[in-house]
């Protein structure tokens, strides 16, 4: 069973190499990435790639869906609780520099910024708020970006 998982991944990734034109072949890109998925719907490579696709071509709940399997990932690898608002600083080291902390807080950062952007500023403060909360540091800029997402936005322009 476990040599299938392997193959399957090997598989993904190489089907991930389809997308690597992601802007001038979004479509090529798109089928590339679904079939990585398809076939290996768990693999951290794959998520970060259809995160990144999504991102990148402005499809925000598409970049929310990816994040949060992201985020449950890192939360496994962590052994911690897969419901974001169910972790807290004491649960696991988010100043180590090392891949699943700053993965998970990458995740948790990227999710509410996505949010941001479709307009569920309330849902996205939350997110980057939690993210403060784990990097007092704030090495991944949560607590920046929640500064950014909860100043009132100004879309009158004086630029007469």
């Amino acid at each position: 069973m476990k040599r299938l998982s392997v193959l399957r991944q090997t598989d993904a990734l190489a089907l991930l190499d389809g997308a690597t034109a992601a802007i001038t072949e979004t479509e090529q890109s798109a089928e590339a990435i679904a079939q990585a998925l398809a076939a290996a719907p768990n693999d951290i490579d794959v998520l970060l790639a259809a995160y990144r696709f999504a991102f990148y071509t402005h499809d925000y709940s598409a970049a929310c869906r990816h994040a949060q399997a992201i985020l449950s990932h890192a939360a496994r690898q962590l052994n911690i609780a897969t419901d974001w608002r169910d972790v807290s600083c004491e649960d696991a080291d988010f100043t180590a520099h090392r891949f699943a902390p700053g993965l998970y807080l990458q995740a948790l950062i990227g999710w509410g910024y996505c949010l941001a952007r479709m307009g569920v500023v309330q849902d996205a403060a939350k997110l980057l708020e939690q993210a403060a909360a784990l990097d007092p540091t704030d090495r991944f800029g949560g607590a920046w970006l929640l500064d950014k997402v909860l100043q009132p936005q100004d879309d009158d322009c004086d630029d007469d």
